[in-house]
């Protein structure tokens, strides 16, 4: 992602603090991006997030004062951004901050990524 634009979904677990704060504005949910940046919130915690028990979902809503139906909005958007990941709908991209001299070494490590994440989903899914 280039900065100042917005975060490519399928590459959301790399999405920086900002990135994660420019999704929540796209979604309607910007009034919590400064507790989120607080919070060091970013892709990777999001992406985890699926795994969270019961008890680390009530300390993620009370630490961020969200409310229940926005945190089911948050949730939606994540799950909506997995399945769009499924699809394949978006093309994999070189993030801002990797030099252009290891696009090529980026984007094979970045599908072959995507491909396990996939599967995962897809097995998460299952369980589902």
């Amino acid at each position: 992602m280039n900065r100042g634009q917005r975060p490519e979904p399928l590459d959301f677990f790399i999405w920086t603090v900002e990135d994660v704060g420019l999704w929540l504005e796209e979604i309607s949910l910007g009034s919590y991006r400064e507790i989120f940046r607080e919070n060091g919130v970013n892709g990777e915690y999001l992406e985890n997030m699926s795994i969270f028990t019961t008890e680390q979902i009530l300390r993620f809503i009370r630490r961020c004062h969200m409310k229940w139906g926005d945190f089911i909005t948050l949730c939606k958007e994540l799950r909506r951004i997995k399945v769009a990941c499924l699809k394949g709908e978006q093309k994999v991209r070189r993030p801002w901050w990797a030099p252009s001299c290891l696009s090529v070494v980026f984007m094979k490590v970045a599908k072959r990524n995507r491909q396990s994440r996939v599967v995962s989903l897809k097995l998460e899914n299952l369980d589902a």
